[in-house]
Order: C-alpha cells, then sequence, then structure tokens
C-alpha cells in the first residue's frame, strides 16, 4: 500500500511520522504556485510549451501579470479565484487557520499577539538584515523568543532565511540573516497590503523576494547556496550564488533601467572576488558590460526562470 498524507502543518506531519517509518517515507516539500505555473493558467496553458517565447513577444503583457503575481501571490486557492474579495477572503483564511491551529494550537505558542506582530515586522522589512535586539525591544519580548519564533516560521513554511556569504562557515552563521516569504500574498496580507503591494514604495523588496523564491526553485537539490553579501562599509548585493569555488553575484532592480550600468557595491564584489559572470535581473532590460574578467549580464526577469545560471 502507499499513502500520501498532506497538511499545512509540517510540525505536526513530522511528530507523527516516527522513526518506525524510518527508509519506508518520503517527505516533499510543495511550494506556492510558481509565475511559471501562474502565467500558464492565466493564459489557459496556450503557450506551456513555449514560455520563454511568450514572454519575450508579450512584454507588456508579461510585466502586467508580474505585478498581479506581486500583489496576490501563488497560494492555488488565491490564483484560481477571480476576484478581490474572493481573493481577500481566502488569504484571511489561509492567515486566521495558520496563526489558530499551526502556531497556537499545535506550537502552544500563548503569546500570538506577538508572534503576529514579528510576522508584520519582517513582512514589512522583506530583503533587509534581522536584527534581534531591536525585533525583542520592539515587540517586547526576549531575543531568545525571537529566534524560536524565527524557527517556528521556517518549520512551518512561512519565511526561509539566508546568511552573509563568508569564506570563513563560522562567521556565516553567526551573523544577522536576511528573511524572504515563502509566498508573497502571505505577507502583504499581514501588512494590510494584499492586492495592492506592487504599487507601493517597497515594490523592490517584494521583486526581490520574488527573485529569491525563483532562485530557491532553480538551485532545488543542486547543492548551490545562495547568500547575500554585506560589508562593514555597507556595500551590499542582494545574491551570491556558490557552487564549490564558483560565485555569482545577483543584484536585483525593480526600478527601469535605460543603460548598462553598475553601483558601488557590485563593484566592489567583483573587484574582492573577480567572479567569472554576475547577473542584474530587472523587468525588462537586457545588456551587458565587463568590469576586468567579470561579463555583467542584464537580463529580464523571465530569462532567469527555470535557467542553471551556472550552466547555461
Amino acid at each position: 500500500y502507499k499513502f500520501i498524507v498532506s497538511g499545512s502543518g509540517s510540525v505536526e506531519l513530522k511528530e507523527k511520522i516516527h522513526e518506525s517509518l524510518a527508509g519506508r517515507k518520503a517527505m516533499f516539500e510543495i511550494f506556492p504556485v510558481s509565475f511559471s505555473e501562474f502565467v500558464n493558467f492565466k493564459t489557459e496553458y496556450k503557450y506551456s510549451d513555449r514560455l520563454d517565447n511568450y514572454f519575450a513577444v508579450e512584454n507588456k503583457k508579461t510585466v502586467e501579470l508580474l505585478a498581479e503575481y506581486l500583489n496576490f501571490g501563488g497560494y492555488p486557492r488565491v490564483v484560481t479565484e477571480d476576484t478581490l474579495e474572493e481573493k481577500t477572503r481566502i488569504i484571511s483564511e489561509i492567515y486566521g487557520s495558520y496563526m489558530e491551529k499551526d502556531i497556537a494550537y499545535l506550537l502552544k505558542i500563548e503569546k500570538l499577539e506577538a508572534f503576529s506582530s514579528l510576522v508584520k515586522i519582517l513582512a514589512g522589512q522583506t530583503g533587509r538584515m534581522v536584527n534581534y535586539s531591536e525585533l525583542s525591544n520592539t515587540i517586547g519580548i526576549s531575543a531568545v523568543t525571537v529566534r524560536n519564533y524565527l524557527w517556528y516560521l521556517e518549520k512551518t513554511f512561512i519565511t526561509e532565511a539566508i546568511s552573509p556569504y563568508f569564506k570563513n562557515a563560522r562567521k556565516e552563521i553567526t551573523k544577522s540573516p536576511v528573511i524572504y516569504f515563502h509566498d508573497i500574498g502571505f505577507r502583504n496580507y499581514s501588512l494590510g497590503l494584499f492586492g495592492r503591494a506592487a504599487e507601493t514604495g517597497g515594490s523592490g523588496f517584494i521583486f526581490q523576494n520574488f527573485i529569491f523564491n525563483v532562485l530557491k526553485i532553480n538551485f532545488l537539490f543542486s547543492g548551490v547556496k545562495i547568500n547575500y553579501w554585506r560589508t562593514k562599509e555597507k556595500a551590499e548585493v542582494d545574491f551570491v550564488a556558490s557552487s564549490g569555488d564558483k560565485l555569482i553575484p545577483i543584484e536585483v532592480k525593480y526600478a527601469d533601467i535605460k543603460k548598462p550600468e553598475i553601483n558601488r557595491s557590485l563593484r566592489s564584489f567583483i573587484e574582492k572576488y573577480s567572479p567569472e559572470k554576475a547577473f542584474i535581473v530587472n523587468k525588462n532590460f537586457k545588456g551587458s558590460l565587463n568590469v576586468g574578467k567579470t561579463e555583467i549580464n542584464f537580463i529580464p526577469f523571465w530569462e532567469l526562470i527555470g535557467k542553471d545560471i551556472f550552466n547555461p
């Protein structure tokens, strides 16, 4: 016999599927609907075998679909509903069920208001470094509790943390992480911005979160690590993908790009590590330039989807 046991509460599932099934079970992590899957659904699967061509030819429509995806996220029931009212009702149910079942009931967290505040604060600083002491003071809980709550958020598939890139692994573990959300719609709802987040001042960080999710799926089971990079002088690169001794810095730009040029931060990384190539992912600009021996590729976001940038 084969049994498929599913549920949103990963902690609950792991608790109930004990060591007695060692070697006889397989755990699968199901992600929200990807952008490619979203576009296939919205176009009635007419271009499922040639999405790359659709993205390139229907540039304006692709960017419009991106804005919709950044506003509502990828929970399946949210995607399939047509009206803002129904989408909002469903995301509200998902959020409420998560707080009541996974957090209050299963994990026995009593300070639900503090946990909810943490989610909201993290959503508001998506793509920025976490300061445990600052979160502790703001919410009124200990730094240890903050770390525990962050662990719960990861184990229940709400957020994922990435650490800074260092050649010294010990430093990487001890430094502050950056937090991203598995589903952008959940993130938006927690801030009261569901359905309109792409039109707000934080749209660049939402796009950055989207690109992180694309990279995460691209590199699934590949052994490629995703970090960010930041120096004491505050030079920062959004993502550093590493595989063995190969490094690829990736910058994300939501604002329109008119010509190929790079900022001081990316130039600092290139001068320090001399990577073979770098990417600047944006909405629709394509181009390239060289800095030293590094080839810098400006690519529209759809060219990154499903691509192995280490082995193009």
